[in-house]
């Protein structure tokens, strides 16, 4: 198990009723009504949340090695997550796809930099060797 060297910021947010519940971070940004997948309930889920947050965060990473490379980021950089739930041996898990659209820039260059973003999201640091992501430059 990978440490923090240092603690840069620290999410808290108090959920009740699971699946079928609420979650509100601690500063109030953030409200939500939870319902479970294919529910028809009027709240999202976790693992729409997940998706939001994995491909927010690597459009994060993908700007910082750009930055650290000298390559100009498209503005209109996008990544459209998919986070599928099922079930695995005697329990549940999830895989995750990321289409990364980086426009204007060419196949190769957009490839090696979002392998290279892959190795220092956060998210992708958290998940690999643990679950199954694909990611793709579309």
């Amino acid at each position: 198990m990978q440490q923090l060297d240092k603690v840069i910021y620290t999410a808290r947010a108090h959920t009740t009723g699971g699946r079928d519940g609420a979650s509100r971070t601690d500063d109030g940004r953030l409200e939500v009504k939870l319902s479970p997948p294919g529910s028809g309930g009027r709240g999202t889920n976790p693992e729409q949340l997940f998706a939001a947050g994995y491909s927010a965060c690597f459009i994060g990473a993908i700007k910082a090695v750009g930055a650290k490379l000298q390559l100009p980021v498209p503005a209109d950089v996008a990544v459209d997550a998919e986070v599928d739930i099922g079930p695995i041996p005697n329990a549940y898990g999830i895989a995750v796809r990321l289409k990364i659209t980086l426009p204007g820039m060419e196949r190769e260059q957009a490839e090696a930099l979002v392998k290279a973003a892959h190795q220092v999201c956060p998210y992708s640091n958290a998940t690999r060797g643990n679950i199954d992501v694909q990611l793709s430059v579309v």
